[in-house]
């Protein structure tokens, strides 16, 4: 079972064991398409109340293959209301981003899109000296950035527009906030820079 789907079980954990009851459909139909063996249903069987047997499945679950949420939201068919909220929960950990790869303040979306001309003019306006360290740190060379400086001699604001412009030709749909937003943390530079390319 994939890592978001045994964090949605575990989510929904204390509202499954009150509403679902694993005798019956459930664990006659998870133990027909060979998610559970005989021996788990014995010992969830062997629980003494509901609430002990669905945590019981609940833990067994997420060690029963790549088949097992699918499996069991199949088996829930005498509970719709549980399977949608299931459902639900399981779309919304697809679209969330890893803690690790969010910025307070900007939406997910925003995150994974790639910035505007517009923007990267704001951006440029914004950097300093440090614009060299940003964009070498989101995979340019010292080339790409000779090649900027000789194309606009007298004018950073222009050389910085440009050097960002090749990025974002470069890595298409990888040119991306998020990614900015790593390169710019690399280099310690202000992270608030994103925020004002955004108003």
């Amino acid at each position: 079972m994939e890592a978001r789907d045994k964090q949605v079980l575990r989510s929904l954990r204390l509202e499954l064991g009150a509403e679902v009851l694993v005798e019956g459909l459930v664990l006659q139909y998870l133990y027909q398409e060979g998610i559970l063996t005989e021996h788990h249903v014995q010992e969830i069987k062997a629980q003494t109340t509901g609430l002990r047997k669905t945590m019981l499945l609940l833990d067994i679950l997420p060690s029963r293959g790549p088949r097992a949420f699918d499996t069991f939201l199949d088996s829930l068919q005498e509970f719709p209301w549980v399977r949608e909220k299931l459902e639900k929960a399981r779309e919304v950990a697809m679209t969330e981003l890893p803690k690790g790869d969010q910025v307070p303040g900007i939406p997910s979306h925003i995150l994974n899109s790639s910035p505007s001309d517009q923007q990267i003019n704001q951006l440029a306006q914004k950097l300093g000296a440090e614009w060299e360290h940003v964009v070498l740190s989101l995979g340019l060379s010292q080339t790409d950035i000779y090649r900027c400086k000789a194309n606009h001699p007298h004018n950073v604001q222009s050389q910085v527009v440009e050097a960002f412009v090749r990025w974002r030709q470069r890595y298409g749909k990888q040119a991306t906030f998020l990614s900015l937003h790593k390169g710019l943390q690399a280099v310690e530079a202000d992270p608030g820079v994103l925020q004002h390319m955004l108003e």
